[in-house]
């Protein structure tokens, strides 16, 4: 091998390393916020999709602070 491949192996290599570590979160995170949503739909005795399919603003409105709470607990603790 020439010097100019090592060079060029050594910079492509952490890239692809960054590039499959932030995919995985990016998998971990969608799991564990679809997680969150099927387990308050599991709890909570309201079919909120349907709700929302009929119309409810209310359901609608409850269903977006739910993914935006539960989008910052998996961003913290991803971070953490």
């Amino acid at each position: 091998m020439t010097t100019e491949e090592l060079e060029a192996n050594t910079m492509i290599l952490p890239t692809l390393q960054k590039v499959s570590e932030t995919i995985g979160w990016t998998v971990i995170g969608i799991l564990l916020l679809y997680g969150g949503v099927r387990l308050f739909d599991l709890i909570d005795p309201i079919d909120y999709r349907e709700e929302i399919r009929k119309g409810n603003l209310a359901a609608g409105i409850i269903m977006a602070a739910l993914i935006t709470g539960l989008a910052a607990i998996v961003i913290a603790v991803i971070l953490s």
